[in-house]
């Protein structure tokens, strides 16, 4: 049997491509198997999608005790790749995957790579050389990288959750009772929550009252939520206010406009689902939002605001929410966006489907 180690961790911005992957793989008769690290969210979720899972104790590279940790993960994985003999390995970004990428190298294994933002990362930067291919989820990405090096890279868009694509907007709206005159609002800041998209809602939440006809999904972030629930004092009866919605891409489909950060995947659902949005990327530049919300701002298929902005971001969702001109103008510009069946093209892409 085929065998493929994809390496990836620390948030599911990692995580979620890789499933997605694997999915694809294992209905080809590919066996996965996932390295990650003992430290992060991986550990867990991945055994709970049913995949094997081998923990590495490594860290970001801060002190002198994570370097440690760094090379003899690096070890460990040399050993890992040798015991599983995989046919490929596969990385998803990030320092997580680092020690698999480097022994699959050593042991002149095929490496592929995947890029979830429009500017490689950290991970992936030290590997495109040396990969087979990298797949990237923005043409955008090509401008950051010598010419002699793009043709080997392949745009096939972000692998994302099935729930994407199988959500339907008519029956979710049906399942909770939305009235066909009624817009719907998701504001969400992530997991984490936004303080600056929060307070930025509070700061407007008599205008929301008054709009009868505006339902709002808000997520908090978990570290949010008691406070914000001790300040409101009142909300529209449809409102709903949480720490984080489970089935995000479920409310995701019934909203007409979405105020958000700019992560990856977020980027990617949203072109994925033609949804309008108000973007409030997160101001570092490690992380890179801003380079991902500007690929949906060029194409006209989003604003972008700073976080100092935030409450003009929300008076201005507010307005755009009941223009169905401009939002139909809008959903129109993202579909020149659209990269379907993307964790079915990277394996179709992968070289190892030769005899065993």
């Amino acid at each position: 049997m085929r065998k493929v180690i994809l390496t990836t961790g620390g948030t599911g911005g990692h995580i979620y491509p890789a499933l997605a992957v694997a999915r694809e793989l294992k209905k080809r008769g590919v066996d996965p198997v996932f390295v990650g690290t003992i430290h992060r969210m991986e550990k867990d979720m991945i055994p709970q999608e049913g995949y094997k899972f081998i923990g590495l104790d490594v860290k970001p590279l801060k002190n002198i005790a994570s370097v440690f940790k760094m090379v003899k993960s690096i070890v460990k994985a040399i050993g890992i790749v040798r015991r599983e003999k995989p046919d490929a390995i596969m990385g998803f970004g990030n320092y997580i995957s680092v020690p698999a990428i480097l022994a699959g190298i050593i042991l002149r294994k095929k490496i592929y790579l995947q890029e979830q933002n429009a500017n490689l990362g950290f991970a992936n930067k030290l590997f495109y050389r040396l990969a087979k291919m990298s797949f990237l989820a923005f043409e955008k990405t090509y401008d950051d990288l010598p010419i002699k090096y793009h043709k080997k890279l392949k745009v096939t868009g972000n692998p994302l959750r099935n729930e994407v694509y199988m959500v339907n907007r008519k029956i979710e709206r049906e399942r909770l009772k939305i009235e066909e005159d009624e817009k719907v609002l998701l504001i969400t800041g992530g997991s984490l929550g936004s303080k600056s998209i929060n307070d930025a809602i509070l700061s407007k939440w008599e205008r929301t009252l008054a709009e009868k006809k505006i339902r709002i999904y808000w997520a908090t972030g978990k570290n949010h939520f008691e406070t914000i629930n001790q300040k409101l004092n009142k909300y529209k009866p449809n409102d709903v206010i949480k720490p984080y919605f489970s089935n995000m891409p479920n409310i995701m489909a019934v909203s007409d406009l979405v105020v958000c950060r700019a992560g990856a995947l977020t980027i990617s659902e949203l072109i994925a689902m033609e949804k309008p949005s108000i973007l409030i990327p997160y101001q570092s530049i490690k992380v890179g939002q801003y380079e991902n919300a500007k690929i949906l701002e060029e194409t006209g298929a989003a604003y972008i605001y700073k976080n100092s902005e935030a409450d003009i971001a929300i008076e201005r969702a507010m307005d755009l929410i009941k223009d169905d001109n401009e939002l139909a103008k809008i959903r129109a510009r993202i579909k020149v966006l659209k990269k379907d069946r993307a964790a079915e093209k990277i394996v179709k892409a992968m070289d190892i489907w030769g005899t065993k």
